[in-house]
């Protein structure tokens, strides 16, 4: 039954990797993306909504990796937790739930605010720019 257990534990801390690198992954990439999209806003210094299309698509890139990140604390515990792994699940579950919260509200500000005055939400870096 041990040996069950253990490899039960064994795997789910494989998906768990798995999981928390693809968090990691997703937001690099919108690290980057956001990094080369800001370079070339710098470019066009009289559109100011530029700006504002780099911080929608890394605030989009960051609410995905932190619910990729949370899916693998949730997993983390899944298997047979301790009341310390519980709280501490809580707590992180709580910060990240939060920081999605207001960044998708924030996104949602900005998307309405650009749609409001009519710009386009094409992404900086398409060839039309």
């Amino acid at each position: 039954m041990q040996e069950a257990q253990d490899a039960v534990r064994e795997a789910v801390d494989w998906i768990v990797l798995v999981i928390e690198s693809a968090g990691a992954v997703v937001i690099a990439i919108g690290a980057v993306l956001a990094i080369l999209m800001a370079l070339r806003a710098m470019r066009h210094p009289w559109r100011p909504d530029a700006f504002t299309r780099v911080r929608l698509t890394l605030g989009s890139y960051l609410v995905l990796g932190l619910e990729f990140q949370l899916a693998a604390d949730i997993l983390k515990t899944a298997i047979a937790p301790s009341f310390t792994e519980i709280g501490q699940l809580a707590a992180i579950a709580a910060i990240r739930t939060m920081l999605n919260y207001f960044l998708e509200r924030e996104i949602k500000q900005e998307r309405a605010e650009l749609a409001a005055q009519g710009k386009d939400l094409a992404p900086l870096l398409s060839p039309r720019h």
